[in-house]
């Protein structure tokens, strides 16, 4: 098994770039992606202007092992991501007969038709396969290490479960929480010496300040379990020796860290 089998995320929507709709889907296509041992290792926003799209799923498709793409595949004018796909593929967008059928038979089951606009969202690239949408039927689509997902967190969750069991992914990353009441800065230095002293685990500092409290939680995180263990016993004993009370938290899911 590999050690680490990488991903990238293309959101693709001027809405995310203006601010008018705030993406939801990182955290969970990051924490399900990793539950199947697949690490999210890179995340692009980008507008709705095709060279752009065709130019950055090209790019990323080349390096890493899976990429996902949201947005841009439903019915309207603007919604343009099977074009770009299809044209960073040198491939044609017909109507395909299976995304067509599904279609059809939601919206015979339904009040309203399927009009023009909507059969837009019957055209897949030739070649690709069709990812099942169960909450409002328009498939998306796989073609190459492309997965080609819709916006809405609802509907992309429900593509992404569909997905998962496809994915061959490596070991999967784990992480430990450590929580104390000590400034960041007071810890720095020595958290520095531990990230010199284990070259392959991440560790990362996050204050916050609660109602009542100031909190610094340090997050390590690793492939290796023996190993992340040995260094979250190395990071409590840090707190520690600086006069702080470690709190390790339950123990998350792989690669999911507890709340700062």
């Amino acid at each position: 098994m590999a050690d680490t089998v990488g991903a990238a995320l293309i959101i693709i929507g001027n809405e995310i770039l203006s601010g008018r709709t705030h993406d939801k889907n990182i955290p969970h296509i990051a924490e399900r992606l990793n539950s199947v041992g697949v690490r999210l290792m890179e995340v692009r926003v980008i507008p709705d202007i095709p060279e752009t799209i065709i130019r950055t799923v090209t790019e990323i498709s080349a390096a890493f092992d899976y990429v996902f793409t949201t947005g841009g595949i439903g019915p309207t004018h603007d919604d343009i991501t099977a074009d770009c796909v299809a044209q960073a593929f040198g491939v044609d967008l017909p109507i395909n007969d299976e995304a067509l059928r599904r279609l059809e038979r939601h919206y015979a089951n339904s009040d309203l038709d399927l009009n023009e606009a909507r059969l837009r969202m019957a055209r897949i690239p030739v070649g690709a396969t069709l990812i099942d949408n169960p909450v409002s039927a328009a498939p998306g689509f796989r073609i190459g290490n492309v997965h080609v997902m819709a916006g809405v967190p609802k509907i992309m969750q429900a593509m992404l479960d569909g997905i998962l069991p496809t994915l061959k992914g490596g070991r999967p990353m784990l992480s430990v929480t450590i929580r104390s009441n000590l400034p960041e800065g007071m810890v720095a230095a020595g958290l520095g010496d531990l990230a010199r002293t284990y070259p392959d685990i991440d560790f990362g500092s996050y204050p916050a300040w609660t109602k009542t409290a100031f909190q610094l939680s340090v997050v390590a995180r690793g492939q290796d379990a023996e190993r992340l263990e040995q260094a979250a016993l190395d990071v409590e004993a840090l707190i520690r020796s600086l006069g702080g009370t470690p709190e390790r938290l339950s123990a998350p899911l792989p690669g999911e860290t507890a709340a700062p």
